[in-house]
């Protein structure tokens, strides 16, 4: 059973609430002395609240792990009904296929190239991390009045100018790192994979805003009860709540209470990874039942999908299923994941919008919410595209780049350029990386490009390259991509250091990530 208690001492937050309804109550006394020239006149209206905002991102989560997408292993009832009471969007994307760098672009609203944060940090954001000159949608939320809450991993900077209390949000609790051990697996009932020490150390403390406390329970159920507490202490004021889970990202632990549900599943990494999954799906079914509880469920945009493909370093414990690729890859299982959009008061039900979106989308989405949309230069508001308001495509082209690597797409074709090698799998260290050069991979090209073009509306597991017999459309893509990469940022603030090796039909690759 889940329990929601809040352990926690509100003083923090209580003050932070009287703040916020100072600034209201001085906004009603400017109203009121103003008189007739401000006041609505009319007899018992109300000024109307203005919506909360829930996303909840799942880590590493693979498209095909989702009922609603297909799954027939893991079963996901609460994912599976908000989009029934939704837009699921069947071709929704991330703009990177690893954690990091996409977390980078969506918050930003911009292609996180742009502002320099394109790889993974390995290790290196606990003194840099992502450019401090980009607005994320929490600073824009919190101007609109909201209250801003994240819980959950980060991954974007350890220190104070990079964390998550100076990048919008008014509280945080949750892991900065990459990722973090769920529980104790000494613990009794736990199963686990890989070599994770018991307890957590530096780097996967976990924060309650900048100081570490200590969590004994399994890190879903916390981040859960973390998530409907801020959803209970703020249900009297708009709310912006990021619920960013560390799950089903490594490593592999799961408890008994998920464990039990998949027992028929022989194979250990595939059990555990479905338990994860579905700790995740129970976590999503308490969100929308506290907003139900609280009475703000019909009145609240809920976002949920996952920050890149499931991993393939796992082994087949996940599925990107029907797609090719996994995370680090630009195939579609990188970077096509589950993407679902929930408003009961103003968008329609059970319904499938089938043109291309990205997450840099949020970010106008979530404004325009709000009453006031912001718009970068890539990030479209969405909600008139599922209303039906707006015709036609979001966006002519999507992009992807992970410097040398390339890939675009626009509604029907996609092209992918990834950088050729002559390295072999004996070169691959224990980890299963290249060594990189002691200042990064670079730009160049030494062995040409492999080049991949794939018909999406026909063939979406990218099974054919048809690079050699479309010129014309190789030729296209190519030119558009350049006219973007033209204005992006190429002062990288990590240059790229992981790196490993595919084969793409035939012919070995080297993707960097």
């Amino acid at each position: 059973m889940w329990n929601f208690t809040n352990r926690y001492h509100r003083d923090d937050f209580e003050k932070q609430k009287l703040n916020r309804l100072l600034t209201y109550a001085c906004a009603f006394v400017l109203v009121f002395a103003c008189g007739d020239q401000t006041l609505d006149q009319t007899a018992g209206t109300e000024v109307e609240r203005l919506p909360n905002v829930v996303f909840v991102f799942a880590d590493d989560l693979g498209i095909g792990d989702v009922g609603v997408y297909g799954s027939t292993v893991i079963a996901t009832p609460h994912i599976d009904a908000l989009a029934a009471s939704g837009i699921r969007f069947s071709q929704g994307y991330v703009s990177h296929p690893v954690c990091s760098p996409s977390r980078a672009g969506l918050l930003t609203g911009r292609y996180q190239q742009r502002h320099g944060w394109e790889f993974n940090p390995a290790g290196r954001d606990t003194d840099s991390g992502m450019s401090l000159q980009e607005t994320t949608f929490a600073n824009a939320m919190h101007a609109r009045g909201y209250a801003t809450g994240m819980v959950g991993k980060w991954h974007l900077g350890y220190s104070e100018p990079y964390h998550p209390n100076s990048r919008g949000f008014d509280e945080y609790f949750g892991v900065l790192a990459g990722g973090s051990i769920f529980i104790d697996t000494n613990m009794p009932g736990v199963e686990f994979i890989g070599d994770r020490p018991p307890r957590r150390s530096f780097p996967f403390e976990v924060y309650k805003d900048r100081q570490t406390v200590e969590v004994d329970e399994y890190l879903t159920y916390r981040f859960t009860r973390e998530a409907t507490n801020f959803i209970d202490r703020h249900q009297a004021e708009p709310f912006l709540l990021y619920l960013s889970h560390t799950t089903p990202h490594t490593p592999l632990q799961a408890t008994k209470q998920y464990l039990d549900r998949y027992r028929h599943i022989e194979d250990k990494a595939t059990r555990i990874y479905a338990a994860m999954v579905s700790s995740l799906d129970d976590s999503l079914g308490a969100i929308v039942n506290k907003l139900k509880e609280v009475g703000q469920y019909d009145n609240t945009l809920i976002v949920f999908m996952s920050d890149n493909g499931c991993a393939g370093y796992i082994g087949n414990a996940c599925s990107n299923a029907p797609h090719a690729g996994f995370k680090r890859y630009f195939q579609e299982g990188g970077v096509r994941v589950p993407f679902i959009m929930s408003w009961p008061d103003r968008l329609p039900s059970g319904q499938i919008y089938d043109k291309p979106v990205i997450s840099l989308d949020l970010l106008a989405s979530f404004t325009a919410a709000a009453g006031k949309e912001q718009n970068t230069e890539d990030s479209v508001n969405l909600l008139p595209y599922v209303t039906g308001e707006s015709q036609g495509a979001p966006h002519d082209y999507l992009y992807w780049r992970a410097s040398p690597n390339h890939a675009i797409r626009d509604e029907r074709w996609k092209l992918i350029k990834y950088r050729r090698s002559d390295k072999t799998q004996g070169d691959l260290g224990t980890d299963g990386r290249l060594q990189p050069p002691a200042s990064g991979w670079t730009k160049d090209v030494p062995n040409g490009y492999v080049t991949l073009l794939y018909d999406l509306e026909n063939d979406p597991g990218e099974t054919t390259n048809l690079a050699a017999t479309e010129d014309e459309i190789v030729a296209r893509l190519e030119a558009e991509y350049a006219k973007w990469n033209e204005g992006l940022n190429d002062e990288q603030i990590l240059p790229g250091i992981r790196s490993t090796l595919a084969d793409m039909h035939g012919e070995t690759v080297q993707l960097i990530f």
